[in-house]
């Protein structure tokens, strides 16, 4: 379900870049918040729909398929992992509201303390709980292979 709203979400601000390209003298959104939108869609494409789509929807379904099992090792880890991405999803948020214009990669200069805000903060934990439920999602698979 998170990784469904993280493409939506991450194509609709796809789209508002691609609106913005349309015509060189009418601008969409203004420069600044042209660059907040580029950094929600590389973060929110990246982390919060290749990442849980791909590492833990298809690992989920196809690992027990292959090893021939009812279901992973680890049940409760695993709903673990899947329920850290909510609290994520919504430190994400709070950091886009917050107006961050660094960059997917969280270019030093623009995300230290000088140029950045309090939204940079909570992007940066957002992407903690995130790393957090694919490690642990990554041991239950790790687990289940080795079991």
């Amino acid at each position: 379900v998170i990784g469904l709203w993280g493409g939506f979400f991450g194509l609709s601000l796809s789209v508002l870049v691609r609106l913005n390209y349309l015509d060189p003298y009418f601008n969409l959104v203004s420069p600044e918040v042209y660059n907040y939108v580029v950094t929600g869609h590389g973060i929110i494409m990246i982390f919060f729909f290749l990442m849980p789509v791909l590492i833990g929807g298809f690992g989920n379904y196809l690992l027990p398929l292959l090893l021939g099992i009812p279901d992973l090792n680890l049940p409760r880890l695993n709903a673990l992992s899947a329920w850290l991405l909510f609290p994520a999803c919504v430190c994400l948020s709070f950091g886009l509201i917050g107006g961050v214009g660094v960059g997917w990669t969280f270019y030093p200069p623009l995300s230290s303390l000088d140029y950045s805000s309090w939204g940079v903060d909570f992007l940066m934990f957002s992407l903690h709980l995130a790393g957090v439920s694919s490690l642990l999602g990554s041991i239950n698979f790790i687990c289940t292979i080795l079991e």
